[in-house]
């Protein structure tokens, strides 16, 4: 059997180019007949690891951080990277930019049973297109048990220690080795591409590691 190429994708589910940077490595995967030929891995980052648990408003959090009235600006210009990739985002219904470290931990632990690629997927669904609260207990257990998962293994995830020291420690590794920003791919252990990157790059890049690649 064939192995499988490995691709790690270290991103944070409250970043809106890491919903489009997955959903254009999806559709390059499609598009050049790899989607089985490769194993995703979901790597934790926070880009506000000092976000308040319960969250901030987040036009209040944009115009801190990109200065007031940036927020309209922001979100068509993403609106209009999202086209190609498909993906839409509900910029009315989201209202609270939040704590991601608890979801975090939902992926991580989905993945021990090789689900996180689904959880994150409904969670960047949650938050970007649905409007739901990620960074409350709540929601994530409500999230898991429609993604199949028993509630009490759920919240037992949600408050486990080690797991959070495990998402903790693998955010932490990330910026060791130099991740500034996210969405970032690591393609076979050794191969950094670097944002949320267009199908020619993503053709590129199959050539350089699958020279079979279609």
């Amino acid at each position: 059997m064939q192995e499988k190429l490995p691709i790690a994708i270290v991103s944070d589910l409250a970043c809106p180019w890491c919903f489009i940077g997955k959903a254009r490595l999806e559709t390059a995967l499609d598009r050049h007949g790899l989607t089985e030929r490769v194993a995703i891995t979901w790597l934790p980052y926070e880009l506000n690891p000092d976000m308040p648990a319960e969250g901030m408003d987040r036009t209040q959090y944009l115009d801190a951080k990109f200065g007031a009235g940036k927020r309209r600006e922001i979100e068509l210009r993403l609106s209009e990277a999202a086209l190609e990739s498909g993906v839409t985002f509900n910029w009315a219904g989201v209202t609270k930019s939040v704590n991601t470290r608890m979801a975090h931990m939902l992926v991580a632990a989905a993945s021990t049973v090789q689900r996180g690629g689904d959880m994150k997927a409904a969670l960047f669904k949650a938050y970007w297109q649905d409007g739901r609260d990620i960074g409350d207990v709540e929601t994530l257990v409500e999230i898991a048990v429609e993604q199949g998962f028993d509630e009490q293994a759920a919240r037992d995830e949600l408050a486990n220690g080690e797991l959070r020291e495990t998402v903790i420690g693998l955010e932490d590794h990330a910026r060791q080795v130099g991740v500034t920003g996210v969405p970032f791919f690591i393609v076979d252990g050794k191969l950094a591409v670097s944002g949320a990157q267009t199908q020619e790059v993503w053709a590129q890049v199959f050539a350089q590691v699958l020279p079979d690649a279609a």
